[in-house]
């Protein structure tokens, strides 16, 4: 087995497989040999050089393409598999830090998905053998992360859990509703589960509101909002769910998305329709703009090449007329992410 010495100098991104790239874009590394951005991989090892070492105190709600930020201190290679337990507690016990913790991942591509058994049980080992020797803290500042991309290899990392994503692996596990109409539901919910607090969350989807959701057939997004007991008017050609439409909350009228105006302004303007992403973010920066809506969120569908900078150019048009806009490549988006939007 090789033992790197501990590195303080390195950020380990997780992100969606084929975003490697992107994501180490987004921590500011200035070219590829700073970033291990091995495509398909799904996580990306950057050194702390300028740009990056100005992002490693983020807060996870910061960034779009990272689904987790874990600066860390060891890299172990090699580890046999009959133990790999001892060398993990020999380089912990090195750096002498106990936490509150701790996280065995790997990360969101099919290795990963094979090494979930592994990582289980493991992660029930490690907690045992951390509390053997007293590193295992309910008082400790950071969250220890052990992230193995593959089963001989292991990156050790630690976060602060106020700053970081509360998941493991940074991704929110949803249960689809078997009520919901297409799957595309589970995109909003998690929107506003990561993209909002507890208190926006409470104050700004108030029984009553209003909301507009362009594109809306089948319903899986208006779904989203009629649970919170929201009025909304739904715009799309197609069909609506019928049962969503027997909840009384629900206006349907068959027109196009982009030419439709509401006659006074709503809370809500909710958006996934597949279109150019410069378009929708021109749509949804008119009707912030002019005061038609006071939040949105809104899906950008990314093309293949310079994903990185269409996001950028597409959030810096929204940003003109908005006063807060966030975004996320969600675990449920695909080649695309989901932005949120409000007025001043």
């Amino acid at each position: 087995m090789s033992h790197a010495p501990p590195r303080r100098d390195s950020l380990l991104l997780y992100c969606r497989a084929g975003f490697e790239q992107e994501c180490a874009q987004e921590a500011g590394a200035s070219s590829v040999p700073v970033a291990d951005a091995v495509r398909g991989s799904g996580y990306v090892d950057v050194a702390l050089d300028g740009g990056a070492a100005a992002r490693a105190g983020d807060d996870w709600r910061d960034w779009i393409f990272a689904r987790q930020v874990v600066p860390y201190f060891a890299q172990l290679d090699a580890l046999p598999r009959n133990d790999r337990l001892a060398p993990i507690m020999a380089a912990l016990a090195q750096c002498g830090e106990a936490y509150v913790d701790a996280w065995v991942e790997a990360p969101d591509t099919d290795v990963g998905k094979a090494l979930a058994p592994f990582c289980k049980s493991f992660g029930n080992a490690l907690i045992g053998a951390l509390k053997k020797a007293r590193l295992l803290d309910p008082a400790a500042a950071r969250r220890l992360h052990a992230f193995f991309p593959q089963s001989d290899k292991v990156y050790l990392g630690a976060t602060h859990p106020a700053r970081s994503a509360p998941w493991p692996q940074g991704i929110p596990r949803l249960k689809f509703p078997r009520e919901a109409p297409s799957r595309s539901t589970l995109k909003l919910d998690e929107a506003l589960l990561v993209l909002l607090d507890d208190d926006e969350r409470a104050r700004w989807l108030r029984p009553g509101m209003s909301a507009v959701d362009l594109g809306a057939a089948p319903g899986g997004w208006t779904w989203q909002l009629v649970r919170r007991s929201l009025r909304v008017t739904a715009i799309d050609n197609g069909p609506m769910d019928r049962a969503l439409m027997d909840s009384g909350l629900v206006t349907h009228l068959r027109e196009d998305g982009f030419r439709y105006r509401p006659r006074k302004p709503v809370d809500w303007l909710v958006c996934d329709m597949v279109e150019q992403p410069r378009r929708i973010a021109e749509l949804i920066a008119r009707w912030l703009g002019e005061g038609w809506c006071r939040h949105a969120i809104f899906n950008l569908k990314l093309p293949m090449k310079k994903r990185y900078e269409e996001t950028q150019l597409c959030l810096q048009r929204v940003r003109a007329v908005a006063s807060d806009v966030r975004a996320r490549q969600l675990y449920h988006d695909r080649e695309e992410i989901t932005a949120f939007a409000r007025r001043g």
